[in-house]
């Protein structure tokens, strides 16, 4: 029996899938499933239930999985302790970030590196929506997202950047000689945004349900470039970061959302109540450290 194995294990049950278990813990999955045929055979009973399209423990894996699970902790006990004897931080730290962050990730990551080699690092992407789900599970460390006013239930934040949401068309689009609209104007009319999941769809569709309004999304785009260039192609309004559409002014006119004005803020986001590990409470003080200068 290997560490390896019980770790695998462990991912396996809180996933729910072979799949999604490899991809946490960045390795092959006919390798998680090779070593997990590997320790029900050393055992001689089965531990997962493949019978589903969701992997469960059998009786006997739910049995396993406390032990499992202290044999990590024990392990990861006596790495921390080498550490702090030694001043050398080990471990791993997962952070996720959303598309086009305008954050320089690999600036800090490698200031982070630098100050703790021996630290691996995932760095993944993702939605809104998802990062959070994988914060508050414990799957990442840190995470830059997109919220309101008031971060999700059980997650601290420090704010990166508070800019507004605006509205954008194409120069020939018959609102482009405007400064505002309104955004009951904007209800009967072909839009533009980011999919459901995003912090900016987000604050869109919670300020529609306030006013009463339902809004027309025509089109979708996974990145807010890709929603510029559908309304620059005269496709309909499009909503965006201001300052992301200021910049792309010569292709698209740019206009305030005025009633309701609404704002993004980009944050950087962590568990409320700390990372488990070291390494994970190491990177998100670095990024806070970071982050807050800039």
């Amino acid at each position: 029996m290997e560490i390896h194995q019980l770790a695998y294990l462990i991912a396996v049950a809180d996933e729910g899938s072979f799949t999604r278990a490899a991809e946490r813990l960045l390795v092959s999955q006919p390798a998680v499933s090779a070593q997990i045929r590997r320790l029900e055979h050393e055992l001689g009973e089965e531990l997962l239930d493949r019978s589903e399209r969701s992997v469960r423990p059998t009786p006997v894996g739910a049995a396993v999985l406390p032990y499992a699970r202290a044999a990590l902790a024990a392990v990861d006990g006596a790495r921390l302790a080498v550490s702090e004897l030694t001043g050398l931080l080990r471990g791993r730290a997962a952070l996720g970030t959303v598309t086009s962050p305008n954050v320089d990730l690999a600036g800090l990551l490698a200031a982070f590196h630098g100050r703790h080699p021996m630290v691996e690092i995932a760095l993944s992407a993702g939605d809104t929506e998802e990062l959070t789900a994988d914060l508050l599970a414990g799957r990442l460390d840190a995470a830059i997202i997109s919220v309101g006013e008031v971060p999700p239930a059980g997650v601290a934040a420090e704010v990166i950047v508070d800019q507004p949401i605006v509205a954008a068309v194409g120069r020939q689009h018959e609102l482009a000689g405007r400064d505002a609209v309104a955004l009951a104007e904007l209800a009967g009319r072909p839009l533009i945004s980011l999919p459901r999941g995003t912090g900016l769809r987000a604050r869109l569709d919670e300020a529609a349900a306030a006013a009463g309004l339902r809004l027309h999304v025509t089109f979708e785009a996974s990145a807010p470039e890709e929603v510029a260039d559908l309304a620059a192609h005269g496709l309909g309004v499009a909503f965006l970061p201001g300052p992301f559409a200021d910049f792309r002014s010569d292709r698209l006119a740019v206009l305030r959302i005025d009633p309701p004005q609404l704002r993004g803020r980009l944050v950087l986001g962590w568990r409320a109540a700390g990372p488990p590990s070291p390494a994970g409470r190491a990177l998100v003080s670095h990024l806070r450290d970071a982050l807050g200068r800039s």
